[in-house]
């Protein structure tokens, strides 16, 4: 591999910032052609796993070490590119083995546009014994040009066969002001406007991209007006304020509707009536995905502005995180009890762990809705 390619993987691999460790070894295995063919990454939420997952991907689907700029590498960032396959549990128990019989079904073909196909696999640890046992001798002896990126919190909660197989790459914990501090180089946006974003979306990288998406952002905004409005709403105002947090959240998702149909019609002509099935499967899948990562990042901005509240609460010079909602965050707190503000918190809770239960968006949003103004009204 060439000194240039080898900048482009750290050049690529530099959202990395606040994991040096793991983007300089990721940038030498890239580099010098000698990546794994399974990787395992563990770390806590927000350490930028999945962030690491896409720049690897990109890195090793670009024909320069991750350039940024060409076609691949924009595939990639737009979670588009057909040889890149992001995968996450579809029950409330985990991987389903038919979504398994369907990776290992897709292994066997050729890649579409590249010469390497990657496979991101997240919250491995909920590959139970069926699942995994499917998935263990493709993840052993893949075909060539096959990598397999893996997404867990700790090496102990997932199966050991899994982990045996994989090559392990830890991730540190990134507290919130680092986090912010990073995004605020990167972005050159207010600090304050920064740690707002790390609470709503979680790593830097993250948090980078919500800060440039209008839709995200306004759908932070539907969620926080429809908090702010709870003390006085009927029941009426609750279920239009969770049918209209819902349109707010699949916003950012007509242009990757927009962007699919593109690639379908651009590889129609040359794809079997299965592939074309698996590809339009595919892109169903990253929908739901995405559909559910917007409703927890609106849930994460509820949880954000509850705090809020609830440090102002009990502080008498608290540190908000939502400056740009502090009028929301007084009046809330003036009107429910440090008990109330409590249970509205675990109102949020009980809707992220429906979220992953695969509830309804719709039901979930209008059960946390009304729970969180009982808790607001109810002394």
């Amino acid at each position: 591999m060439t000194a240039a390619v080898q900048e482009h993987s750290r050049a690529l691999l530099a959202r990395l910032e606040t994991q040096p460790r793991v983007r300089e070894f990721l940038a030498r295995a890239v580099a010098s052609g000698r990546a794994s063919h399974a990787y395992l990454f563990v770390g806590a939420p927000g350490s930028g796993k999945l962030d690491a997952a896409w720049a690897l991907a990109q890195a090793l689907l670009c024909e320069n070490g991750g350039c940024g700029a060409c076609d691949a590498c924009v595939r990639v960032a737009r979670h588009t590119h057909p040889d890149v396959h992001h995968l996450a549990p579809e029950s409330a128990t985990g991987y389903l083995i038919a979504q398994i019989r369907d990776l290992l079904d897709d292994v066997a073909l050729a890649p579409i546009r590249a010469q390497r196909k990657v496979y991101i696999i997240e919250r491995a640890e909920q590959l139970r014994a069926n699942s995994a046992n499917a998935l263990l001798k493709t993840l052993e002896e893949p075909p060539a040009g096959v990598t397999f990126i893996l997404l867990g919190t700790a090496q102990d909660t997932i199966l050991p066969t899994i982990v045996s197989r994989c090559q392990c790459v830890p991730f540190r914990t990134i507290s919130p002001v680092v986090a912010a501090h990073d995004v605020e180089r990167a972005t050159g946006l207010p600090l304050a406007r920064c740690r707002m974003a790390v609470a709503v979306a979680g790593s830097p990288a993250r948090a980078e991209a919500f800060l440039k998406s209008a839709d995200r952002q306004e759908a932070r905004r539907v969620m926080l007006r429809a908090l702010d409005a709870l003390p006085r709403a009927d029941e009426a105002d609750i279920l239009a304020a969770a049918k209209e947090l819902l349109a707010a959240v699949r916003a950012p998702l007509a242009e990757v509707k927009s962007t699919q149909q593109a690639v379908l019609d651009q590889n129609a002509d040359y794809l079997s009536r299965g592939a074309l099935k698996q590809l339009e499967d595919r892109h169903k899948r990253e929908l739901n995905a995405r559909e559910r990562s917007g409703i927890m990042e609106v849930l994460a901005a509820a949880r954000s502005l509850l705090r809020d509240v609830l440090t102002t609460q009990e502080l008498t010079e608290a540190d908000v995180v939502n400056e740009d909602a502090a009028d929301i965050v007084d009046r809330l707190s003036r009107v429910a009890s440090l008990t109330g503000t409590l249970r509205a918190l675990d109102a949020v809770t009980a809707a992220e762990h429906a979220v992953m239960r695969n509830i309804t968006p719709q039901l979930t949003f209008e059960v946390m809705l009304f729970d969180i103004r009982k808790a607001f009204v109810c002394r």
